[in-house]
């Protein structure tokens, strides 16, 4: 009886500690941090760039503005925006209007400026007629002198002069013929002023002026689409070189600082269209303020892009079309890349959160330059390894993980 009861007392014992032992390995269970289920990545070796990326438009390298060189009649245009011309073709028919109507006070001057063009032609003819039988006197006497001096009659001094007079006379006629033509000029030059101020009743100016194409192109703008009245100076249509387009891209002035002509640029015309490569032709040195869908004024540059021609050829790309840019400010090849979106503040440090065995390990790293992707990592981590995105504030050193697949 003895010997029974201290195994029963040893065996009470027993399942109460055993009983404590579960509970508290439960409780350790229920408490213990759980793994966070994260997304990682991994860091790679390739090509850094910094970047600008902004919207710009195309716009044509030439164009060229067909304007109005008198004020007339503008014909309907058969041309449409598109259509393809060559040099010398006619792309407008314009028929100068008549000259308005005057009042009588001038009127009346220009009829008495014709009267006294006809009184001055008048005049003029008179005296061709008159220096016209001085000549012919003139050379009856230069003609009788040279015969008076063949038989010894006069001497030959005399001869001469009658010769002399001759030539005079005969400068002198040519004098009063040119007067006369300036007269006849003048007289047709008051009738025609008079002309001008009375057309007659329902009489059309004569002649139309056909405007032609300097260059070979197409129609990028109509300024009249039909027949109309038009000024001197008024454009009338625009044509340019589809193929021959360059884009423009304004960017802050603060960024303009650091693109440089030769600058690689990519661009695009729109989700899932191919791009087109190109280069920095000039950067303006000009600043224009533009407001920003925030309402902000911002001082921004216009950078001229130039495409590479055989990667544009056979697209319709046109005048005014919107692009992306993405022109390349700095780049290094066989840099260590590491997602910007794994960095996270250490004073004024970084540190990222590396994946061993199953748990987040924070490692201070080095940072050469980052963008909005991808930071160029100098030390801190080696090719291949996997970096957890977006860690958080609330992740600590050795927290498992469980990496999202």
């Amino acid at each position: 009886m003895n010997d029974r009861r201290p195994n029963r007392k040893w065996r009470r014992w027993a399942g109460a500690a055993a009983a404590v032992a579960a509970v508290v390995a439960l409780a350790a269970w229920a408490f213990q941090p759980r793994a966070i289920v994260v997304d990682v990545a991994a860091v790679t070796t390739g090509r850094f760039e910094q970047a600008i990326e902004e919207d710009g438009r195309l716009r044509l390298k030439n164009r060229y503005v067909i304007a109005a060189p008198t004020s007339g009649q503008l014909a309907r245009p058969v041309l449409r925006v598109g259509d393809a011309v060559a040099a010398g073709d006619v792309v407008a028919v314009l028929t100068p209007s008549a000259p308005s109507m005057i009042d009588a006070r001038t009127r009346a001057v220009l009829q008495q400026r014709v009267g006294s063009a006809e009184a001055a032609r008048a005049a003029a003819a008179a005296q061709v007629a008159r220096l016209e039988t001085a000549l012919a006197q003139a050379r009856i006497d230069a003609e009788r002198a040279q015969q008076l001096a063949r038989d010894h009659f006069i001497a030959p001094s005399a001869r001469d002069q009658a010769v002399l007079a001759q030539q005079a006379a005969q400068r002198a006629l040519d004098a009063g013929r040119a007067e006369q033509r300036a007269a006849d000029y003048a007289l047709a030059e008051a009738r025609a002023a008079l002309a001008r101020a009375e057309p007659a009743p329902g009489a059309r100016v004569e002649g139309r002026w056909e405007l032609k194409s300097p260059v070979d192109g197409r129609v990028v703008k109509l300024h009249l689409d039909s027949a109309a009245p038009v000024a001197v100076g008024q454009p009338l249509l625009e044509i340019g070189d589809t193929g021959a387009l360059e884009a423009v891209v304004d960017v802050l002035s603060s960024d303009a600082l650091r693109i440089a002509p030769g600058a690689a640029v990519t661009l695009s015309l729109g989700p899932g269209a191919p791009t087109l490569p190109g280069t920095v032709a000039r950067v303006e040195p000009v600043a224009f303020t533009k407001v920003s869908a925030l309402g902000i004024d911002e001082q921004r540059v216009n950078v001229i892009v130039d495409f590479d021609a055989a990667a544009a050829q056979g697209r319709a790309l046109g005048d005014g079309f919107r692009v992306d840019a993405r022109i390349v400010t700095a780049a290094h090849d066989g840099a260590l890349l590491a997602p910007s979106a794994a960095l996270v503040r250490d004073g004024a440090r970084w540190r990222v959160f590396v994946v061993d065995g199953g748990r987040a390990r924070a490692r201070p790293v080095e940072v050469r330059d980052r963008h909005a992707d991808a930071a160029w990592i100098e030390s801190g981590l080696r090719d291949g390894e996997q970096v957890v995105l977006y860690p958080g504030s609330t992740m600590r050193d050795g927290q498992r993980v469980h990496v999202r697949r």
